[in-house]
């Protein structure tokens, strides 16, 4: 039996693949390999469409031309793999297919073999016909023979291939870091591995190279990249997995602007390479203040306007009780749109999720302001109101009064919300911008204390180094974010090189020398023998991608990626782990029932 197949096999090896042959090809022998996608019998005829990750051959089964073949086709079955020989001809007049590339041909079957029966799949192979998450996920290998997901995988690959190109050509390696590492701070919660040979001992999953690459600038290597693994224990959503990747990169002797020209010709290659879409570089780059001011965010969404406007001054003197007690008072002003009383209540709802206690709108009409809250100001207020937002007749301003961080993530929300609900922008626009000139540090009002705006090893501005002593608030520092169509895309900044530099800005943070030694005191160390200025910036790769297939759910572009819970529903993970292993690894578990 086994013989005999090994013979069969070697005789028809596959010649072409279903997603390329054209009328160039008629009158050829060909073997095609595959999956049944549909079968459709007529007039004694048996067409099948075989599928796989190149397209679709329409395959045609004649008794005339096999009998053999046509009657092993009579019992194929969705998904049965089969390998077939025939001749390509020229589909009849009518019956072609324009949408695919071998929409003009079929082949006429004379040999046909099935590798493979396929049991009746728990969901259609179909882009047509989308499963539910869970069952995408429980039997993702099914819901990967999807042409979709075919494209998906694809567009990464090329993605993959055209940032190594391109990095290769600017001079830089491709360095591997550990993936067994030691637990130090980084933001998220690390995954803990537990060493056997060290009894009581673990190792930490990276959240990501960070201290390693900063290790490799050290150690000499000048330019170092990789496509990096990262791993954070922490809350899933559509664009955050448990692991993920991210184009990781460091460089010497560089300043911020370097990483800013490099970026954006990366960015500009990729995008071309992989979806042949020509990128304007260099970026827009925005300073912080400027887009949380403008945008109330610093991920701003720059393919539509509806800038943000500040009316604090102008409203404080109404006699609007909220007005008059609120820290800041900020609007946006949609043009040319009305609202009905529960279309306004839905947008309530909008901004209360970011701590809005209410949303005040105001329609203008033949140049009269109508609101509940008009009354309150005199038309000196109300002419100021209007040039502010720059509102006129048939528009709508909206107002959110509270303290700054409230009052800039409700409307920033707000604006996100109109942009995509009244279509403000083409949805395969592609904008980019830098966000720059962060502060370097954040106040914690809970635990009163200051925390880094990224992480502890960024340098400030040359210029801010005397302020770490004075007023950390005033300190901003070398650190910046990418933004694609309103979500940060890539990270990063100028490292601290200067041993004296690091210490005192890990003192603002609560970080003593010794505590500091005992996370991280390896990189310390390094510091001491001449450490170069360096810096990077690490894009998220499944990220990045997702955006260039047209949304922003990393899932689909990821082969096999967790559920919101972090599990996997196709191999059981994460599972309860065999008593031995336990005992080998010295551990002890010791989870209270519900």
């Amino acid at each position: 039996m086994f013989i005999y197949f090994f013979r069969k096999r070697t005789v028809m090896r596959r010649t072409h693949t279903c997603g390329e042959l054209t009328k160039n090809e008629i009158g050829s022998k060909v073997v095609l390999d595959g999956w049944v996608h549909v079968r459709r019998d007529h007039g004694g005829l048996t067409f099948i469409d075989l599928r796989d990750r190149y397209g679709f051959t329409q395959i045609v089964f004649d008794p005339k031309t096999s009998k053999q073949a046509h009657e092993l086709a009579y019992n194929l079955r969705r998904e049965d793999v089969i390998e077939i020989e025939g001749v390509v001809r020229q589909r009849p007049e009518g019956t072609e297919n324009p949408k695919m590339i071998t929409g003009d041909v079929e082949i006429s079957v004379s040999k046909l073999e099935i590798l493979n029966k396929s049991e009746t799949p728990p969901l259609e192979v179909d882009d047509r016909v989308v499963a539910n998450d869970d069952a995408r996920l429980k039997f993702r290998y099914l819901d990967l023979r999807r042409p979709m997901m075919q494209k998906h995988l694809l567009i990464r690959h090329k993605a993959m291939q055209a940032t190594r190109e391109y990095l290769n050509s600017k001079g830089f390696l491709e360095i591997e870091t550990p993936l067994l590492v030691r637990n130090t701070p980084e933001g998220a919660r690390d995954f803990l591995v537990p060493s056997r040979i060290n009894p009581g001992k673990t190792y930490s999953l990276p959240q990501s190279p960070q201290l390693y690459k900063q290790l490799l600038m050290v150690g000499g290597c000048d330019r170092y990249y990789q496509l990096a693994r990262c791993l954070r224990d922490e809350d899933l959503r559509v664009d955050r997995q448990l692991e993920f990747t991210q184009i990781d990169l460091e460089m010497s002797f560089i300043n911020e602007f370097d990483i800013y020209e490099l970026a954006d010709a990366l960015m500009k290659h990729i995008f071309k390479k992989t979806i042949d879409v020509d990128l304007k570089i260099p970026f827009p780059r925005i300073p912080y203040k400027e887009a949380m001011e403008k945008y109330g965010c610093d991920k701003p969404d720059l393919r539509f306007g509806m800038e943000l406007f500040n009316v604090t001054d102008t409203l404080k003197k109404s006699e609007f009780e909220i007005f008059k007690k609120a820290e800041m008072i900020k609007g946006l002003c949609v043009k040319k749109c009305s609202f009905t009383r529960k279309e306004l209540d839905h947008l309530i709802n909008t901004v209360k999720p970011y701590g809005a206690k209410g949303l005040v709108s105001i329609k203008i009409e033949k140049g009269e302001m109508e609101s509940s809250v008009t009354k309150y100001m005199n038309t000196g207020i109300q002419s100021e109101l209007k040039k502010k937002s720059g509102a006129g007749d048939g528009d709508v301003i909206f107002l959110v009064a509270d303290k700054p961080n409230v009052v800039n993530a409700s409307l920033a929300a707000l604006r996100n919300h109109f942009g995509k609900e009244l279509k403000l922008y083409n949805e395969k626009d592609f904008k980019f911008c830098w966000v720059v000139d962060y502060p370097m540090f954040g106040w914690n009002e809970e635990e009163e204390k200051w925390e880094p705006m990224h992480h502890v090893f960024t340098m400030p501005k040359p210029e801010h180094i005397a302020l770490l002593d004075k007023d950390p608030s005033k300190v901003l520092g070398q650190l910046y974010d990418l933004v694609l169509n309103g979500i940060e895309i890539a990270s990063g900044s100028i490292r601290i090189h200067r041993p004296d530099i690091q210490e005192k800005v890990l003192s603002i943070i609560g970080i003593s020398k010794e505590e500091a030694n005992e996370k991280f005191g390896f990189l310390m160390e390094a510091f001491k023998y001449g450490a170069p200025p360096h810096g990077g910036v690490a894009p998220g790769f499944d990220r990045l991608v997702a955006l260039m297939c047209g949304f922003n759910d990393i899932r689909e572009v990821i082969a096999f990626p967790k559920t919101k819970a972090g599990e996997c529903p196709m191999d059981g993970c994460p599972s309860v782990p065999d008593a031995n292993l336990l005992k080998e690894l010295h551990m002890k578990f010791d989870v209270g029932k519900k």
